[in-house]
Order: structure tokens, then C-alpha cells, then sequence
């Protein structure tokens, strides 16, 4: 009988050249620790290895997801919690952290290290955050999947493999941000108005159906509506409208010889002057510009 593997990772090391790609990766791997064994095993580098009752610091990004068991986090900008199968930890550099399993349970966890430009510039502009290094994701097939092509990719380190690696946990972070979002959402009827809102936007493009007029079939007060739409949707119901509208005027220059007037006119612009004027700011060429460079470009 083949017995079953209980670590595999690996402690990686990047040139100037995977640098530049924003993204590197500096160790990845699996653990399970059985009830009742000594954590951490020895079986780590000493920059890595640490005692839970000290703590440690260090000078890279960590998602740890634990997918068994249970146990206990700190930080420096955390308290303690309770962590358990379906979390993930978030480590940041230069912040002091500790964790350990329930003696109990134990604990499995898969684990990447990384650095970057990139991931400074998402802390940076707020998507992740110090004082909310756990994030409850629950059990998703799909994430450990890629932990292990990230593994897979570590053990032959083939060349170029830092800049696969970096895509692999790109959509790593990706998938974790996008999951923890819509959990926030657990009102599926909110989740549904805003879908119903977002179809009657499009539906409505080229119409003088107001936003207020959409909140109201929804049965919803409009600065209800527009807070809601705003956090699940990223945009505020009116800029959501306008990228509609710009979307469409982009499919009727390539696809239509209809005049600019006209296209104005048919998404519901106030005037020609002002259609123009946006659809500049947003595209960075005019809308007669836009048209004979899609038309006269090669393919």
C-alpha cells in the first residue's frame, strides 16, 4: 500500500530577469501534520522555520490555506482567531506573525511564497489588508488544484518556470479576492437585484429610462440601490451606465457606417459635442479617429 505523503515543498530562488516580471516566487508547498506531532517539523530552512510561542517576521507575501484540521493565528495586526479547513492566511512582509495546528486536530495546509511590484501595488490600492489577513473561502477544488501545477511546476524548476510560476499564483490571488467578495454577498436576493439591475442598464442603453426608474422596479430607494450596485459591481450605477454606452458606440463605429450625430443621438448622449469629448477621455482618440484605425487594421 502506498503511503501517503505528509510534505512537499520547495524553497525558490529568482535572477534579476524573473524580478522584472513583477511577480516571483520564493517557496511553495504541502504539509500535513497529524494530531498530536510537534510543529513545526525541522524539515524547513532556518529564515522559515520558527517557534509558535515566539512568532516570526518575514520579508515576503504568504497565502496559506489550510484545507484540514484546525488551529490559531496572530499578527501584528491581528488578535488572536481561531483558524480552521476552508481559510486562508494572508502573511505580509515586515509583519511580525505566528500560527500553529490544534494539537487535537492537526492540520493540512498548502502554502506559496512571493514577491513583487505587482502584489506591493494591490496592498497598496487596498485590495488586501493587514488587519484582515483571514479570509474564509471554504473548500474549493479549483485553488488546491493549482497549489499542486504550482508544486508540479517548483519540483522540475524547467527554464523560465519563475515566470509560470508567477501565473499560476496570479490567479491564485486572483481566485481568493474574487471568492472572498462575492461571499460578502451571502443575500442571494441582493446578488439577484443587482444581476436584474445590470441587464435593465444594458436593455435601457438607448432609452430615457432613468437609474431612479430601475431602482424603483426593483423596489428598491436609489441610494440603497447605488450603494449596493457599487460594492458588488465595483462602479457606481451612473459610470456603469456610461461604460455600457461606451461599449456600444465602439460596436456601432466598427460594425455600422452610421454617423457619429446618429450614434450620439441612439445611446441617448444630451449632445454630439459631448458624446465626442467622453468617448475621447475614455478611449483616448475621437470617434471618428476610433473607426479608421479598427477599419484599416490588419489582420
Amino acid at each position: 500500500m502506498k503511503k501517503h505523503k505528509t510534505s512537499n515543498h520547495k524553497y525558490i530562488v529568482a535572477n534579476n530577469i524573473d524580478e522584472l516580471w513583477g511577480l516571483f516566487i520564493t517557496t511553495i508547498g504541502f504539509q500535513l501534520t497529524p494530531p498530536n506531532v510537534h510543529y513545526p517539523s525541522k524539515d524547513h530552512p532556518s529564515a522559515y522555520w520558527f517557534d509558535p510561542k515566539v512568532g516570526r517576521t518575514l520579508y515576503e507575501y504568504q497565502l496559506i490555506y489550510v484545507t484540514k484540521g484546525e488551529g490559531v493565528f496572530q499578527s501584528e495586526h491581528c488578535a488572536p482567531l481561531q483558524v480552521c479547513a476552508g481559510n486562508i492566511i494572508m502573511l505580509f512582509p515586515n509583519e511580525w506573525h505566528t500560527y500553529r495546528p490544534n494539537e487535537k486536530s492537526g492540520w493540512e495546509v498548502y502554502w506559496v511564497g512571493f514577491n513583487g511590484s505587482n502584489i506591493d501595488r494591490l496592498l497598496d490600492n487596498g485590495f488586501f489588508s493587514k488587519t484582515q489577513p483571514v479570509l474564509d473561502i471554504g473548500f474549493n477544488e479549483s485553488l488546491i488544484g493549482l497549489y499542486r501545477q504550482g508544486i508540479e511546476v517548483a519540483n522540475y524548476q524547467r527554464t523560465a518556470f519563475q515566470p509560470m510560476l508567477a501565473g499560476i499564483v496570479q490567479q491564485m490571488i486572483g481566485s481568493v479576492f474574487y471568492i472572498d467578495k462575492n461571499n460578502s454577498f451571502r443575500d442571494k436576493d441582493v446578488v439577484i437585484k443587482i444581476d436584474h439591475a445590470r441587464a435593465l442598464i444594458r436593455e435601457n442603453i438607448a432609452t430615457d429610462k432613468t437609474l431612479e426608474e430601475i431602482a424603483s422596479q426593483l423596489n428598491m430607494s436609489y441610494s440603497w440601490f447605488r450603494r449596493l450596485f457599487k460594492q458588488y459591481t465595483g462602479f457606481a450605477p451612473a459610470q456603469y451606465q456610461l461604460e455600457i454606452k461606451i461599449q456600444k458606440a465602439k460596436e456601432l463605429l466598427t460594425s455600422t457606417a452610421m454617423p457619429i450625430k446618429e450614434i450620439a443621438y441612439e445611446l441617448n448622449f444630451e449632445t454630439t459635442g459631448y458624446f465626442i469629448t467622453f468617448f475621447k477621455s475614455k478611449i483616448g482618440v475621437s470617434p471618428n479617429v476610433y473607426r479608421d484605425k479598427v477599419r484599416t487594421r490588419p489582420y
